[in-house]
């Protein structure tokens, strides 16, 4: 999501049939409170468009928030409220329950965060094409694979929604006891009209082996702990591009992302020689060029997407 971008994601979520009038008066909100969190760690925003127009059409926003132990415990608490709306509510009154950049990068290093689905809403003319919830799935679990993960949380957007979470793993938190457990209160159709919790956290995630969703609970440590500057070359470099791309999207000098890819290759290859010795010879005895090291480090991230999350570099 680029500040450019919030205008037009408010006024597809005020245009949902179900998630518009869950923020009632505080709607107006809404879009200084994402311009406020554009860049925090603790706000992960996707926009959805579509390039067979021209120009492309945003058709959809998707977005999550770290949230504390506390606003965590609140939201599963009976009686349910909105979260998307109360965040909105509590962000734009100076009571933000998101963790500080600081606190996300503790957190994921000693314990592990919460997440909560702010939300995700899709254009009314795009909102039954399958290509576009695939496009929802894969982000998200991109977006989120990686992290120490204590809890998820979410609220459906449609009744299909709420039936598919269901199906891919999530539970569903009783509104008489708070308990997670695995049927829904009422009926998809019927429970989409109010407050109502799904989830998942670590210790039930065993308990659905095999979905979508206990995969995002899969954690392994970061090995070659990247700074900051070093997580966002990469990030980029796996969406694609050459360095000149990188150039325009990091806002740096080639002499700048070359440099960087230089540190990036001497941490990896001084942590594990084996993935990425300093000089790599290929089947005929050459020396490797820089675009092969490249290719090797991105697809061995794309696997261990912990080497990119925020944590305290030791």
């Amino acid at each position: 999501m680029r500040p450019k971008d919030v205008a037009v994601c408010v006024e597809i979520v005020a245009r949902h049939p179900f998630i518009g009038p869950r923020y009632a008066d505080i709607l107006p909100a809404l879009p200084a409170t994402w311009l406020s969190l554009l860049g925090r760690e603790a706000f992960r925003p996707s926009v959805y468009e579509d390039f067979s127009d021209s120009p492309a059409r945003l058709l959809g926003v998707g977005c999550s928030a770290i949230i504390s132990d506390d606003f965590l415990r609140e939201a599963k608490t009976p009686p349910f409220f909105w979260i998307g709306a109360e965040l909105t509510r509590r962000i734009s009154s100076g009571r933000s329950p998101l963790l500080t950049d600081k606190q996300v990068r503790e957190a994921n290093s000693d314990g592990g965060i919460n997440v909560a689905v702010w939300e995700g809403a899709v254009s009314l003319r795009d909102i039954q094409r399958v290509e576009v919830a695939d496009a929802y799935m894969s982000t998200f679990m991109e977006h989120h694979r990686g992290f120490q993960l204590k809890e998820l949380i979410a609220q459906g957007s449609t009744d299909e929604v709420l039936a598919c979470a269901h199906r891919g793993g999530y539970l569903f938190v009783s509104s008489s006891n708070g308990r997670y457990t695995d049927t829904m209160d009422k009926p998809p159709h019927e429970l989409i009209h109010e407050p109502h919790i799904t989830g998942l956290s670590r210790e039930l995630a065993p308990t659905r082996r095999g979905t979508w969703a206990s995969t995002l609970f899969a954690y392994e440590a970061p090995r070659f702990g990247f700074s900051p500057c070093e997580q966002r070359l990469l990030l980029a470099a796996l969406l694609g591009g050459t360095d000149e791309d990188l150039t325009d999207q990091l806002g740096i000098s080639l002499s700048a992302i070359k440099k960087a890819w230089y540190s990036v290759y001497e941490r990896v290859s001084a942590n594990d020689p084996k993935l990425l010795p300093l000089t790599i010879f290929n089947e005929d005895g050459h020396t490797e060029r820089g675009k092969t090291k490249k290719q090797r480090l991105l697809a061995y991230l794309h696997d261990h997407p912990e080497e990119l999350r925020p944590a305290i570099n030791m």
